[in-house]
């Protein structure tokens, strides 16, 4: 079974289908999946998993009360089955008790089913006690599409990807209304400026109020505005605290929060030093980048959502420890982004709307960090069928070809 969904009047796969088939015929363990509002988890594990339980629906979320058992019985775990049967809990999370719950009807019911888990916030965020779940689950991160995903043809083997195109139609959609599937697929400014308002007030009033002790609101609200227009700039904690009027340190508890609820999310800096790059300001990205009006940061925040999504998907499927990061000096020379690869840098991006003139910076950085390729990754050339990483010194590439050969 492969998850599709529908894109321009053509069902194409997703990517995670494919991922979380894997998953749960190779691994006994539970597979978490979390992802941004509306990013399409639903579809996705209802697709995979028959059994499906709601902690929003009432009598699902009576049945979870009730204990593991109830569910068992409900879910036919009683009677003999040819296959394991897959149990998707969604939402589940909200329940107070939910790592109790999970970690009883696991141990009970491990040989006898498989188990999708699914959240709208990072599912080993909140911790409940001593109740454990060490060892028997694994992380997922259901992204928005992406160029690579849009152009299919994937191997989940292999770290880089062919070059693929993919319809100028489906790059100005992507650039245009975000890689959320609703927006994607509707293509209407209306609809897509209507459906960002939706969502944000659902993070805001009902999200954090389920999940969080925060009270202030509206002026949680207020900082998310300002970040709203910060995409793809460094965090200054002392200059929003004084806007939002509240404390540095909950500034950043406030940031911390949207970024677990993946709204946004920040990226640090990078330095052999690691107490040196801790005293340095992140930069914060929103996970939507449909609202950005400037181009430059538009471009910027699209290129760290696509890395973002690679680095996860390489980490969870066991290729390495990955991690995203930027680099600058107090000399100001920059690059966006840098891309390490268990512990070690492997390849540098700097982004530009149309600019083709190399940034000095990317040899620069290459020669101090030793990565293996350094690009500058340009959102208004047309594709290009070559693969960038045969390439070893510092190039000017389309941005729809580097990111096409990301998962």
């Amino acid at each position: 079974m492969v998850s599709h969904i529908l894109v321009g009047m053509h069902y194409r796969p997703r990517i995670y289908g494919d991922l979380i088939e894997r998953h749960v015929a190779e691994h006994r363990q539970m597979a978490f999946i979390a992802g941004a509002r509306q990013v399409g988890k639903t579809t996705l594990c209802r697709k995979l998993g028959p059994v499906y339980f709601n902690w929003d629906n009432e009598s699902h979320r009576d049945l979870v009360l009730a204990g593991p058992d109830a569910v068992a019985k409900q879910a036919g775990l009683e009677e003999l089955n040819e296959h394991p049967p897959v149990i998707v809990f969604d939402e589940i999370h909200i329940y107070s008790r939910w790592k109790r719950f999970l970690k009883g009807f696991f141990d009970t019911y491990e040989s006898r089913c498989r188990v999708l888990v699914s959240g709208s916030s990072r599912l080993d965020v909140y911790q409940r006690g001593g109740d454990s779940l060490m060892g028997r689950y694994f992380n997922y991160h259901l992204h928005p599409f992406s160029v690579g995903e849009l152009a299919g043809g994937w191997d989940l083997g292999a770290l880089i990807q062919k070059p693929r195109e993919i319809s100028a139609e489906d790059w100005q959609a992507l650039l245009r209304f975000g890689g959320f599937p609703e927006p994607f697929c509707m293509r209407s400014n209306s609809f897509s400026t209507r459906w960002r308002d939706l969502r944000r007030v659902q993070l805001l009033r009902e999200d954090v109020r389920d999940l969080t002790r925060i009270q202030e609101l509206d002026q949680l609200a207020a900082l998310e505005r300002l970040l709203a227009d910060r995409s793809g700039q460094q965090l200054v904690y002392s200059s929003l605290a004084k806007q939002v009027r509240i404390g540095e340190v909950t500034v950043q508890s406030w940031i911390s929060t949207l970024c677990s609820m993946l709204h946004g999310f920040v990226v640090r800096p990078w330095h052999r030093n690691l107490s040196r790059a801790l005293r340095k300001e992140p930069k914060w990205y929103l996970r939507d980048w449909s609202g950005i009006q400037d181009p430059g940061r538009r471009a910027e925040t699209l290129v760290a959502c696509h890395l973002l999504k690679a680095v996860n998907l390489w980490t969870e499927t066991g290729q390495g420890a990955f991690e995203l990061r930027y680099l600058r000096d107090k000399e100001k020379r920059e690059v966006d982004f840098l891309v390490v690869r268990d512990d070690q840098p492997w390849f540098l991006v700097e982004v530009k709307q149309a600019e083709r003139s190399l940034s000095p910076a990317l040899e620069y950085y290459q020669r101090q960090t030793g990565a293996s390729h350094a690009f500058q990754a340009v959102v208004e050339m047309p594709f290009v069928a070559a693969d960038c990483f045969d390439q070893s010194k510092p190039i000017v590439v389309p941005a729809r070809t580097l990111l096409s050969q990301l998962p």
